[in-house]
């Protein structure tokens, strides 16, 4: 098993998330991907070794598929295209950094859900709505939706992030630009939804993130279909009505709801059978998606 990166070390301004480094290089940003993990808005005392490899892989592939359909602010991933300030480092940045546009990140969590999982489902349960959509009765649990629905919620600096109704949305941001979200939004899950089932893959939700640039353009930003922003399931175990197995870090979750943990931290140290199941999950996810052997 490789080393774990939990953190990057460059010498410039940093911005640091819960999985992500952001050094501002002035007029542009790098974003190096840490193998940090989190669940329940925590962060784990320990990684996933190539974490941040897989996630950036699988972000410039999706980055790369849609380009001419989606503008994103990928300037290159490759480290020797980087400013030569920053190539120094490559030992922190090869596999696991894009250097990026700047842009000014819109304040909204643009969500996507084409089942009834997670958030969506215990709101369902409560008053048969998802963020204020209005959904059919009698759906189960895990049912794919009649049609995907835009749930967008707020983005919070710490603890959880909030659903909140289009409605809500549009007083916050502007009503054209809370509808331009919700087009490319869904537009964007259906394309890679159909794409991901023909290759064995449901996704049944998924979170993005938009900025604008300079000039107004809204771009695509931060990760895009991730195992970290998205619920992937096998196609051919799925089954509605119970939980899914999944390729994402629902088996993180999954451990940790046996702990005695109150979900604040420090969050319990993950056992090497759940780092290693789910450095395999992420993996398995890439190459069923890319086509392509991951390797570190």
């Amino acid at each position: 098993m490789p080393a774990e990166l939990l953190q990057s070390n460059l010498p410039f301004p940093v911005r640091r998330g819960k999985v992500r480094d952001v050094y501002d290089l002035g007029d542009s940003l790098l974003i190096v991907a840490s193998d940090r993990i989190s669940a329940f808005d925590v962060v784990m005392p320990n990684g996933i070794p190539d974490k941040g490899k897989i996630l950036t892989s699988l972000s410039t592939f999706w980055f790369s598929l849609f380009a001419d359909q989606f503008e994103n602010h990928l300037l290159s991933a490759n480290v020797d295209e980087y400013p030569e300030q920053v190539r120094a480092f490559r030992d922190q940045l090869v596999g696991r950094s894009m250097h990026v546009k700047k842009a000014t990140v819109v304040p909204i969590e643009c969500v996507a859900r084409g089942y009834l999982a997670g958030s969506g489902w215990k709101e369902y349960q409560a008053s048969q709505t998802v963020c204020g959509v209005k959904l059919p009765a009698g759906l189960k649990q895990c049912d794919q939706l009649p049609e995907p629905i835009f749930t967008p919620a707020t983005k919070e600096e710490s603890g959880h992030d909030q659903n909140i109704s289009f409605e809500q949305t549009a007083a916050i941001i502007g009503e054209a630009l809370a509808a331009q979200l919700r087009e490319r939004t869904l537009n964007l899950y259906k394309k890679a939804a159909d794409y991901a089932r023909q290759r064995g893959i449901i996704i049944a939700d998924t979170k993005f993130e938009f900025g604008k640039l300079p000039d107004g353009k809204l771009i695509l930003i931060d990760e895009v279909l991730t195992p970290d922003s998205s619920r992937f399931w096998p196609a051919d175990q799925y089954k509605s009505g119970q939980d899914q197995p999944s390729f994402d870090k629902q088996f993180v979750r999954n451990w940790l709801e046996k702990q005695v943990w109150d979900k604040t931290p420090p969050a319990p140290v993950l056992p090497p059978e759940v780092v290693t199941g789910t450095r395999q999950r992420y993996i398995d996810a890439y190459e069923k998606l890319s086509g392509r052997r991951f390797s570190a």
